[in-house]
């Protein structure tokens, strides 16, 4: 039984020596195909958490932009409520309109006191007529522009809480924007100032403002343009300007012409004068050096030889006569220009 047991014992030990290396080849063998899936679980873990890191920054990069816009509109809608409270006042309307105006203005190019003036008084029969500006026009022309118009109906639409009451003051928007083009063309501005064509400009200082006062009332253009009116928004107000300002490049470029033209005429008039001069000048030189021939001749022919005497009876003085020569070259004459007459 022990040789049994024995020779058992070796068997299993024999077993277990083999199940072992077979465990180990395996074992071996399970890695190896485990091994590129490790690798890959491995890069994928590590792009995972390189994503949620960009994640969480955008996040927070997103929150904080989020909150800067909503900071933002807060702040807008502070001073929109500004904005329309500000508006609702006469007088603070009167002067966005009138600030706007310049902007426009000074946008096209034109210059303050040159090219426009703002709130000229002018007198008349029905008391003081005070333009928020007139716009200077080339040949002493001008246009005059006013920039009162009623906007607080058009405010309390926009606030409006339904459309019944939006689209009731809309309308009175409409009637005030009609009633003063009735109020400007009664003060008659084109009749008060003689360089003035027979039209007015109401600027509208937005474009929203005439397009929902034309929606509901399509005969408010022509009806202004029969009262001599001219409904003008900032769009159209700057293509007016731009030409105006370009008529008085124009009429600059033509003041330079003429100024050329003037500055060519006097040059050569003075050209004209000079040469004139020239030529008495080389006229008065031919007459001196024909003088001077002459009494190079009376003088070889009269007065040196009765002195050569002198030095032939043994007089011998320090100093001899040097004898004069003659000058044989005339002034030229200017061969290009004819002589004009003397001014």
């Amino acid at each position: 039984s022990d040789s049994f047991l024995k020779l058992a014992q070796e068997s299993l030990n024999k077993h277990h020596t083999q199940s072992e290396g077979e465990l180990k080849q395996r074992q071996q063998a399970i890695d190896a195909l485990l091994q590129p899936i490790r690798s890959t679980l491995e890069k994928s873990d590590k792009q995972l958490r390189e994503i949620e890191k960009e994640r969480k920054e955008q996040y927070g990069a997103l929150t904080h932009h989020l909150e800067s816009i909503t900071l933002t509109q807060q702040q807008l809608q502070h001073e929109t409520r500004n904005l329309v409270q500000a508006l609702r006042r006469p007088e603070v309307r009167g002067q966005w309109g009138e600030l706007t105006l310049k902007r426009l203005a000074e946008l096209a190019g034109m210059v303050e006191h040159a090219d426009f003036i703002e709130q000229e008084q002018v007198n008349s029969e029905t008391g003081t007529l005070r333009p928020d500006m007139v716009i200077h026009l080339p040949d002493q022309r001008a246009i005059i522009v006013d920039a009162k118009t009623p906007l607080d109906a058009y405010i309390n639409a926009t606030e409006a809480d339904s459309d019944e009451k939006r689209n009731s003051e809309l309308e009175r928007h409409t009637r005030n924007v009609r009633k003063r083009v009735k109020e400007l063309a009664a003060k008659s501005y084109w009749s008060q100032f003689d360089e003035s064509p027979d039209f007015v400009v109401l600027f509208i200082p937005g474009d929203q403002f005439l397009s929902s006062a034309l929606e509901r009332d399509h005969r408010l253009l022509e009806d202004a343009l029969q009262e001599k009116v001219i409904l003008a928004t900032p769009t159209s107000l700057v293509a007016l300007l731009r030409a105006v300002a370009f008529g008085w490049k124009q009429q600059e470029v033509a003041r330079n012409a003429e100024t050329i033209r003037e500055v060519g005429v006097q040059l050569y008039e003075r050209l004209a004068t000079f040469t004139t001069h020239l030529n008495k000048v080389g006229k008065s030189l031919d007459g001196g050096i024909e003088a001077f021939n002459k009494a190079v001749g009376s003088l070889d022919r009269n007065v040196l030889p009765s002195a050569r005497r002198f030095t032939e009876m043994g007089i011998h003085p320090k100093k001899e006569i040097v004898e004069p020569s003659s000058i044989e070259k005339l002034a030229r004459t200017p061969k290009n220009l004819e002589s004009p007459k003397e001014t």
